[in-house]
């Protein structure tokens, strides 16, 4: 999972082009005051793949038999028989409410054979292991977590991480991971990490960015493991399977495998499946990197914006490619970003799966119209988005996107309804941002963007 990940895709300071209004009261009193508990989400609302099981098959393949790298592996791997899974380090409170019900989810929606065993019992399969964000750094400069093979801690990782015994070209079966987790990130990143790194303990282990509706992507849109992805998992596990099949040996079993497990699959027609070119991903990478200079991001997300024109692209890539050049060009010309922001809306209006991604965009839209003094269109563009947020289990996105409501309700003249819309934001926000003093920088964040009042 990428360093950069989410949060930075979510900043919105670089909107504010317009002076910082003073706060109104109520905003004053709750940025003042304790802020209310932290709100987590309850039953998860998957959703069931509409997609051709033709192109689900070559998804799996790719995802099973190729590293993110592009390294091919020779063959097939998981789990034979029951998983354990253990927690060691210094786990912070959400973990286990958040682990517990992930497991519930894999036994449920996936098949899978898993459950937790306490720090008495024999070592588990998959060992998590909660360390600082410094420590992983150290050990993985640009990841804010990950998961190796054939060891329990990140100590024996250190020690074997220039050895073959690390190495998933050579394995033939899993019996041991380690996951290493944040302590000291917010709830939302611990638990994002923990569905994306635990999902690849079992199963896939690469990323595709032509997936829409998957964790298993690097643009990290989705957080929280999908219907697409369960049904991966579910046919990982599928009985006629074992690990050390090869590829051509998968794939003449999937067809019946997801015909049983996705019925619906078999009656949708595919869709061309364009490859995604190592230059668009070196492009992406670097314009998303925050360690690299503004400059040299802009110039990498130009690249990636022409890659994707020169491959004549229609789909979520193509409007990826114009968003995160908005993004980086909004501080400087707010306006020219609203046009590639508009390009992108036109893009992922024409394809299938990509509700969360408009809610970022509106996001992104609400704010600017916010600068503008135009409460009325922020609040159409950020009404659709509030329940994809919900879906989608993002805390942070939700409470952006209800804090810019607020804002907006304000500026409408809204204001016993602003002030409920900003107070019930923030139980979201404290799962999605973690600390005190991060919600209330959120906060003082989107307030800064609604202009001063005229004399």
């Amino acid at each position: 999972m990428n360093y950069f990940a989410l949060l930075s895709m979510l900043a919105l300071a670089a909107c504010a082009a317009a002076p910082v209004a003073n706060a109104p009261a109520t905003r004053a009193m709750v940025a003042d005051s304790a802020l209310p508990p932290m709100k987590v989400f309850s039953a998860p609302r998957p959703v069931t793949p509409q997609m051709s099981n033709g192109n689900i098959a070559a998804d799996f393949l790719s995802l099973h038999f190729q590293l993110e790298s592009g390294r091919t592996l020779p063959v097939f791997t998981r789990f034979e028989g029951p998983v354990t899974v253990g927690v060691t380090g210094q786990p912070p409170d959400s973990l286990g409410p958040d682990l517990a019900r992930l497991l519930s989810r894999l036994r449920s929606e996936a098949q899978v054979d898993i459950r937790q065993v306490g720090p008495d019992a024999p070592e588990a399969n998959i060992v998590i292991e909660a360390v600082s964000r410094t420590d992983i750094r150290q050990a993985l400069p640009q990841a804010a977590c990950f998961v190796v093979p054939n060891v329990t801690s990140l100590a024996e990782y250190r020690r074997f991480r220039r050895s073959d015994r690390i190495n998933w070209a050579r394995l033939t079966e899993r019996q041991q991971m380690a996951i290493f987790l944040p302590y000291d990130a917010s709830p939302q990143e611990v638990r994002d990490c923990l569905h994306e790194e635990l999902a690849q303990a079992l199963g896939p282990l690469n990323d595709l960015y032509r997936l829409r509706e998957s964790v298993f992507n690097d643009d990290n849109v989705h957080n929280v493991l999908t219907g697409f992805d369960m049904l991966i998992l579910r046919a990982t596990y599928a009985p006629s399977l074992r690990s050390g099949m090869t590829r051509e040996e998968v794939a003449a079993r999937l067809p019946r495998i997801l015909s049983t497990l996705n019925p619906g699959g078999d009656g949708l027609g595919e869709r061309p499946q364009a490859v995604t070119p190592r230059n668009w991903i070196t492009a992406v990478q670097a314009a998303l990197d925050p360690g690299t200079g503004v400059a040299q991001r802009r110039s990498a997300a130009t690249d990636a914006m022409r890659i994707a024109q020169d491959l004549n692209w229609s789909d979520h890539r193509r409007a990826f490619s114009h968003y995160i050049v908005g993004r980086l060009i909004q501080g400087y010309d707010p306006d020219l970003a609203q046009r590639h922001f508009a390009i992108a809306q036109r893009y992922f209006d024409e394809t299938p799966g990509t509700e969360l991604h408009q809610a970022y965009l509106a996001a992104q839209t609400a704010a600017y119209a916010i600068t503008r003094g135009d409460g009325d269109t922020a609040l159409r563009k950020i009404a659709p988005a509030l329940p994809v947020a919900r879906n989608a289990e993002n805390a942070a996105l939700l409470a952006t996107l209800m804090l810019l409501q607020a804002e907006a309700y304000t500026l409408t003249g809204q204001h016993e309804t602003a002030r409920a819309v900003r107070l019930d934001s923030l139980g979201w926000a404290r799962y999605g941002f973690g600390s005190d003093w991060a919600v209330r920088a959120k906060m003082r964040e989107i307030s800064g963007l609604t202009p001063a009042p005229r004399s």
